[in-house]
């Protein structure tokens, strides 16, 4: 990830950014989010004109550097095998740009059917597929330590699997 995280910081345009930009990578996807600066909003603006102003700010970022940002995600897309996907950190409003949407299928025993039938039944999702994915973001929420902690883990692995000694080929 640091590979790729360099790559973009190298290939993006400095007047873009107040900062390092965050990337974020999983299997499919390499999500960038630019931090850009946050407009001057006159002090008695109060809060509905702060917000207005950065999504004024957000907009005329996304409209204004389009074309540029697909060149980008085009060269990105062939050289790292992944969709990229797009945002901005604006003060402290994250917007996400078209981001995917991957499906991910799974069977489920009749007692995991259960509990998101019984999230559908109750309206707090439409459909065993927003049943799940409001699942995931549950158990995100709540266990985002361990899953930091796993995370790290994981790149502990993958760091010695790349010094360990290559494997034969022949």
């Amino acid at each position: 990830m640091a590979e790729i995280a360099a790559w973009f910081t190298g290939r993006l345009p400095s007047e873009w950014l107040a900062g390092e930009p965050a990337v974020t990578v999983d299997r499919d996807e390499i999500v960038v989010v630019l931090p850009i600066a946050a407009p001057e909003v006159p002090v008695d603006g109060g809060e509905a004109a702060t917000a207005s102003g950065v999504a004024g700010r957000v907009a005329r970022f996304r409209e204004d550097t389009r074309e540029q940002r697909v060149r980008i995600a085009r060269e990105a897309e062939a050289r790292f095998g992944r969709k990229i996907s797009w945002g901005v950190q604006c003060g402290d409003c994250k917007a996400l740009f078209t981001t995917l949407s991957t499906p991910v299928m799974t069977r489920l025993r009749q007692p995991e059917r259960s509990v998101l039938d019984t999230l559908v039944d109750a309206g707090v999702a439409r459909s065993r597929s927003d049943a799940l994915v409001w699942c995931v973001r549950l158990v995100r929420e709540h266990t985002g330590d361990w899953l930091a902690e796993l995370r790290a883990a994981l790149r502990d692995v993958e760091r010695l699997r790349e010094a360990g000694p290559s494997a034969a080929t022949g």
